[in-house]
């Protein structure tokens, strides 16, 4: 079914909002509070409400609506997207901006036609909703409808992947959010600083606000973490101020502002590490040839496409193991190193905790013999786009010299490598066996004593603008090959 483009109406705020088609429920399924047919669906009015709160002299926002909601077939998962004038905070540095917030990523309805009911006791649908604070143009009255467009993408992604957004992520976008020639095609996510939290009958709603950064601002956060960039970005006014407003004329990017900011980066990488895991890419991997013909002829290496099942054990290993008790998701856009698996909680509050390729305790757990029979290699070599490879100084730096792993999953599903080590504890590979395979999965582990000549020699990579590909690095001794390649390739 399709749907018509998305129209400006005023918010429903009590009036009656019909069931275009009324469930009974969930078969087998607590029923939700019950909601009379031409009430507010009570999910809907726990957001009007938080909303209200805020703005009482706005009682009927501009909305983008779906012409066609998603429970009827549309695209759009989001119904409304809000739009409120706010003055701002003169006292204090923060201009007049647009706030946009939206409805849908929770359960608005509580009837099952879009999430599953489960109780009030845990997040309603996904557990939260997007906003946008928007800095208004001089002499401007209505608000730009492109942030609603941007939000409505970003719940495509999350209703698809079944990834939720949280604070301290990162979205590669590498388009100016509003399609101009703004510097700003970038996004961070944090918490939304007046939305707070809220119970509604179907569970706990956050409000996420969605943050446009520079490109030199969304590698900073890669490179060390997302809530140290948005803490640097509320202590530069022009850059986002403290309640992280978006300006899309921003021509200058925080280490332009004040070029010490690097510097704090830089030391908190040292100190805390990296909190990226990993990152779609164009990748490949293939066992060395006379690593090969040492294998007994008896032998055969079988290589063949992830399947959907195989890439969700990888991911259950990669969520309840790789990353240990810390907590993760996933979350990220565009090509090359645009989707990112980021770590939700610092790993430094808990130093002494080891990262993990095996979880316990867990009843999902994936069995080695479900990714296919594990197998070693002498020799290896890994193909990554030029994109995604000018992360490897990271990898080794931020992750495995503080005792991590790092993932590039190929974005065709035909392979997946992890870098991992030695202190990475349940990995197929170790250090007898660096090189090991599980089906298309290759866990590659460095070595203490070799990190620092890969550190060394991987540094260049760092300086995107000067490297020249292909490339090629080969430590002969170590068996290891890898080679970057044109993102076209």
């Amino acid at each position: 079914m399709e749907s018509g483009p998305p129209h400006l109406s005023p918010v429903p705020g009590t009036e009656a909002i019909p069931h275009h088609h009324p469930h009974p429920g969930v078969p087998g399924m607590p029923m939700p509070p019950q909601m009379m047919p031409m009430t507010t669906p009570v999910g809907l009015q726990a957001i009007y409400q938080a909303c209200r709160r805020l703005y009482a002299d706005q009682p009927n926002p501009l909305q983008v609506t779906a012409v066609v909601k998603y429970w009827l077939g549309g695209p759009d998962p989001l119904d409304y997207i809000s739009m409120y004038s706010n003055p701002g905070d003169p006292n204090r540095g923060i201009p007049a901006h647009w706030h946009y917030v939206s409805f849908g990523l929770s359960d608005l309805y509580g009837d099952g036609r879009v999430h599953e009911y489960t109780g009030p006791e845990g997040p309603s649908g996904f557990g939260f909703e997007l906003t946008i604070r928007l800095k208004k143009e001089t002499g401007e009255t209505a608000p730009p409808t492109w942030p609603a467009a941007l939000m409505q993408t970003l719940a495509r992604y999350v209703f698809q992947s079944d990834n939720v957004l949280c604070a301290g992520d990162h979205v590669s976008w590498h388009n100016a959010l509003d399609s101009s020639e703004s510097r700003i095609q970038h996004m961070l996510m944090a918490e939304d600083p007046l939305l707070q939290s809220i119970m509604s009958p179907m569970g706990t709603i956050n409000f996420i606000q969605i943050i446009g950064v520079t490109a030199e601002e969304l590698q900073a956060a890669q490179r060390w973490n997302g809530p140290g960039i948005l803490e640097l970005l509320r202590n530069v006014p022009v850059a986002g101020g403290p309640w992280l407003l978006t300006d899309m004329r921003r021509g200058e990017t925080i280490f332009e502002k004040d070029p010490q900011l690097q510097e704090v980066v830089e030391r908190g990488i040292e100190t805390e590490g990296s909190n990226l895991s990993g990152v779609s890419a164009k990748c490949s991997w293939e066992e060395m040839e006379d690593s090969r013909e040492e294998r007994e002829e008896s032998e055969e290496t079988v290589r063949q496409r992830i399947t959907p099942h195989e890439s969700e054990q990888i991911k259950a290993e990669l969520r309840r193991g790789l990353m240990g008790q810390h907590g993760s998701g996933a979350a990220g856009f565009g090509t090359g190193a645009g989707a990112d698996w980021t770590d939700h909680v610092n790993h430094n509050t808990d130093r002494e905790r080891k990262d993990s390729l095996s979880s316990s305790g867990s009843t999902e757990e994936v069995k080695p013999g479900e990714l296919q029979r594990s197998q070693t290699m002498d020799a290896v070599h890994v193909k990554i786009n030029k994109e995604a490879g000018t992360l490897l100084p990271l990898v080794m730096r931020g992750r495995l010299k503080h005792g991590r792993h790092f993932t590039f999953k190929d974005v065709s599903g035909n392979s997946a490598i992890t870098f991992v080590s030695p202190r990475v504890m349940g990995a197929i590979a170790d250090e007898s066996h660096p090189y090991a395979s599980r089906g298309p999965w290759l866990q590659v582990l460095i070595p203490e004593d070799f990190l620092e000549a890969v550190i060394k020699d991987l540094e260049e990579l760092s300086s995107t603008e000067e490297l020249v590909v292909p490339k090629q690095y080969r430590w002969r001794e170590k068996g290891l090959t890898i080679s970057i390649l044109p993102d076209d390739w």
